[in-house]
């Protein structure tokens, strides 16, 4: 039920109506909007956090932040936070000249009282039930040479390949990424939003061979071009694969805060098997807000 209010609370007020001061509702006095929340990341310079209260079905801002340290108090008109029925959080440009929420919405919850529970379950995707499997192979070259220096998040241990990420469809304003950790660096094997096709540079790659795009699944092989400090063919088994949730558009070239999957690849892992993946370390992020 209450996934179903903050939805219907978006579908109202985010995407047919603008934030506006609401200027018919004029009001003499300010109250303190508090958050306290867990989890999330400082977005660099490009980007910023914003809050919003839903009053009437309609947004209205209740100011920005950059600094993640909490608890955080806001300074709200008395009358639409009294009137508030949700809390939003979003991920907005830095320098931002549209008035209405971005699509990146990354916490929301209902008011009880005078407590909203927050999280990134009903507005991002609830990752409780989600699964993966990889396998170590290069399908982009011409032989089977370099095989552990390959990840493809597909299935194959029916004998024929089918999807290995069991994932939520993402709200709008993110997709997801997988990675390989080397040695600490996590290098992307690309975006997608459809674990069960090819994931969004299958074509453009500059790390995979030059005799195909590899299978229709999420993936990378890392046979060239690598970056500074590497060296392509590498061998995986050791690394770490992982899969995150990322804001589009995307506020840094690192893994963000979400990963609701990973697994260390075995050092005795064999290539062209089926390999499991583990729950990551952040699958959810949440807190509470508190209107005053």
């Amino acid at each position: 039920m209450k996934k179903k209010m903050i939805l219907a609370a978006l579908a109202l007020g985010f995407f047919a109506s603008s934030c506006s001061d609401d200027d018919d509702n004029v009001s003499t006095s300010n109250s303190d909007l508090t958050l306290s929340l867990d989890g999330l990341e400082a977005l660099g310079d490009d980007f910023v956090y914003e809050g919003w209260i839903i009053v009437d079905g309609s947004p209205v801002s209740t100011g920005t932040f950059s600094s993640v340290d909490f608890p955080q108090t806001f300074s709200v008109d008395t009358d639409q936070l009294d009137s508030a029925s949700t809390f939003v959080l979003s991920i907005e440009p830095a320098i931002d000249t549209n008035p209405a929420p971005a699509d990146t919405k990354i916490l929301a919850g209902d008011f009880s009282g005078t407590v909203a529970n927050v999280d990134s379950n009903g507005i991002v995707g609830d990752f409780s039930t989600s699964t993966g499997t990889y396998i170590l192979a290069t399908p982009t070259d011409a032989d089977d040479s370099n095989e552990e220096s390959g990840v493809w998040f597909l299935d194959n241990s029916s004998g024929t390949a089918v999807t290995g990420l069991n994932l939520p469809t993402l709200t709008d304003g993110w997709q997801y990424e997988g990675w390989a950790v080397i040695d600490g660096t996590p290098i992307s094997t690309g975006t997608f939003t459809d674990p069960a096709a090819a994931d969004d540079n299958a074509a453009s790659s500059i790390y995979k061979g030059d005799t195909g795009n590899g299978p229709a699944y999420p993936g990378e092989d890392y046979l060239q071009n690598a970056p500074t400090g590497f060296t392509f063919p590498t061998d995986l088994r050791g690394a770490t694969i992982v899969i995150s949730v990322e804001p589009s558009p995307d506020n840094s070239t690192l893994p963000f805060t979400l990963k609701p999957l990973a697994h260390m690849v075995p050092t005795d892992a064999l290539v062209h098997t089926a390999i499991s993946m583990g729950t990551g370390p952040v699958s959810a992020i949440s807190g509470f807000v508190t209107r005053n």
